[in-house]
Order: C-alpha cells, then structure tokens, then sequence
C-alpha cells in the first residue's frame, strides 16, 4: 500500500517502500530520498491504486483533501484529465521551466500573388437586410464566378440556371476595396457601417477574410459546417481546378474567428470541430491580431508512445504539453494563443483536453500555422485518440 503524508500543504511520500514504488511508476519530484506530489497525483493515487494519505489530525479521506481546492480553477478538469492520461498507462509530469528541445516549427502555408480582373468593374446593389450584392453584369458576374470564384452565380452547384451574381458582405467590401465592384446604391463607408451595426465582430472577421483571400485563397461561408468560412487553396474554381472538369470542389479546411478579447464557451468550440472533422475537413482557428497580455501556464507535460514502447523520463523526453479545460468552461482568444505559445516555447506539442459532464476526456492536438506575411495566429486543430 502506498502511504502519503500531507504536512504543511505538501504531499510528500517518506516512506521507502512507496517512495520506491513511486519513482518507477514516475509520479511526483524527487527530494532526496523522498517524493513530493502534486495534489492531482496525490488524489488519483487515492482515488485509483488504494494510497492512504495521513494527516496531523489521522488518515484523511479524498473529499476532505479535495476540498481544499474547490476554488482553485479548474482543479477538476485538471484531477480528470490526469487521471484518464495516466489509466491509458501513459506518464504525465508537471511541467518545470525547462525546456525539452527547439521551439516546434509551425506548419508554413504558401501565399500566392491574389489575381483579379481588370479593365471594366462590375455593378451591383446592396441590400443592408441582408448584407448581400447582387449583380446582374452577366458577363462580367458569370467569369467573376468562373474565374476568381467571387460570388454565386446562378444557383448553387448549378451555375447554369440563372444570370445574377450573389456576392455576400466579405466578398462586397474586397472587392469594393480593390476597385473591382462599385454599388449602385451605397459606398464602401455605408457598407461597412451596415456590417458592423449587424456584428461588433466583423473587422475581426473581415480581417481574417482578407488575409487568406488577398494570398491567394478562395474563402467562402462555413455556414453548413458550424464555423465562419471554408477555405480552398490558389487557384481552385468552383467545377474544377482543370478547364474541362464539372466536378464540384469540396473544401478541405473550415476556418473559425476566435478573436483575443472574446470568450468562447468550450462545449460550443468543441462542436464546431467535432462537426469538421465528421465532413473530414481541417479545421483552423483564427486568433486575429497582436499578443495581448492574457495569463496562463501548461498544466502537464505529457509522454505518449512511441513504435509499441510506451514512452517515460527515464527513456525519452515528453511529446506533448497538456492544458485541462472542463465542457462548462470558457476559455478566451487571448488566453488560448497565449497557451499554445507556452507550449511551443518548451519545445512540445500543444494539446487540449476536455473533460465532460462524465468526466470523460477528449483530446485535441493543436499545429500553428504560418500564413506567410500574416500578423494573425492561426492553428489547426486535430481529435486525438492517445
């Protein structure tokens, strides 16, 4: 049986049998001859193998321990997720401020010189209601589709039937902004006053539009996916990359707007890339704008597999850095950039991990990316079965 103490508000393990015990199933920091636990470590060896844990006043229970830190955040999310990780027989750690290799290199996505049409623009109007354009320049609305695959024109996967141009508000204000469209009806100043009464959000959505969109891209509503856009690489047409082909173009990847000072509740997130990747797309989530000044700290350094061997200090270094979020939590743009950085800057793979109302845990995976020439953060987020 392995026995702890708790003095002074430190878990220590004293006892030479256990001490042992401890040091090979990699739990806490040594001190000499004994161990020093972190109050999650301490309660899940309660909780899971039988510890007993005593106390000046006798053997203490897990509840009157536990209690202690009811008000330190995210205590639970952060006791359940070490608990499934370490049941799995994988080994996590508290992170230290060392670091374990190189920053990791965040994936690079290429920019491509964003061609448009010259010569004479298109003419539309504005509906504020509805913040959309619509065109009827035939010519013009039609090779905008075709070619630059601005718009929607006819009707949807049936370009045949119909000869207006439906552009929605992103498109509207790039293309107003590059002088390709201008309005019967309004300026770019009333459409941008139109859009912002709408949304307080949408410089910040705009903002990440424009960015894919000005490098090349092809953004379009994310709508039937659960998130704002949908994203397909340089070059891509609405039937085919190829001039004969009359296959629809699925996209790839989806892009969420997460911008710094918003709060985002983690159930909610955590749908929206659920829905993506059940439609086996990408999904990337964009965090607009510069490094504020949101606090917060990794919570687990964590080893994983590696071939069939199961990975531990004595053999490797940790792969991954853990935060611990609960379903009915929020977590902010800011603090969520801030973490990944924290990550990174250990040299490890940012992962999330969510536990439910069950108690159950999902894991994701999280990548940086670099959009070359991009001030904003973006990242992909990937499920993980560990």
């Amino acid at each position: 049986m392995i026995r702890i103490e708790h003095l002074h508000g430190k878990f220590l393990v004293t006892d030479p049998s256990s001490a042992d015990t401890l040091r090979h199933g990699f739990f806490g920091e040594r001190s000499g001859s004994n161990i020093i636990l972190l109050p999650e470590e301490a309660l899940y060896l309660m909780d899971a193998r039988g510890a007993v844990c005593a106390t000046p006043k006798g053997d203490a229970t897990f509840s009157s321990l536990a209690s202690r830190y009811w008000k330190s955040g995210r205590f639970a999310a952060r006791y359940f997720t070490l608990r499934d990780w370490r049941e799995r027989g994988l080994v996590a750690r508290s992170p230290d401020a060392l670091s374990y290799g190189a920053i990791q290199k965040a994936k690079k996505y290429t920019r491509s010189k964003a061609s448009l049409p010259r010569g004479k623009g298109l003419c539309g109007t504005f509906f504020k209601s509805d913040l959309l354009t619509i065109s009827e320049d035939g010519d013009m609305g039609k090779a905008l589709y075709e070619r630059w695959w601005f718009g929607q024109y006819g009707s949807y996967k049936a370009a045949g039937r119909g000869r207006l141009n439906k552009l929605d508000i992103y498109e509207t204000i790039f293309l107003m902004s590059k002088g390709v469209l201008k309005l019967q009806n309004a300026t770019r100043k009333d459409v941008l006053r139109f859009a912002r009464s709408r949304r307080k959000d949408f410089d910040r959505m705009y903002g990440v539009y424009a960015d894919w969109r000005s490098k090349g891209y092809v953004v379009k509503t994310g709508f039937k996916f659960g998130t704002h856009f949908r994203l397909y690489f340089p070059g891509t047409r609405p039937a085919g990359s190829g001039e004969n082909s009359k296959e629809w173009v699925h996209s790839r990847h989806v892009i969420h707007v997460f911008p710094r000072e918003s709060k985002l509740l983690i159930s909610e997130w955590a749908r929206a890339i659920r829905v993506a990747h059940s439609v086996r797309k990408t999904f990337i989530l964009a965090v607009p704008g510069i490094h504020g000044s949101a606090r917060t700290r990794v919570d687990y350094v964590l080893y994983h597999r590696k071939g069939g061997d199961t990975q531990n200090p004595s053999n490797s270094k940790p792969r991954y850095a853990m935060l611990s979020l609960g379903e009915e939590e929020y977590i902010g743009g800011g603090e969520f950039a801030t973490a990944i950085s924290a990550a990174r800057s250990l040299g490890l793979e940012p992962v999330l991990a969510i536990a439910d109302r069950e108690t159950a845990v999902t894991y994701y995976v999280v990548r940086e990316i670099k959009l070359a020439g991009s001030r904003n953060n973006y990242y992909e987020i990937d499920w993980m079965q560990p």
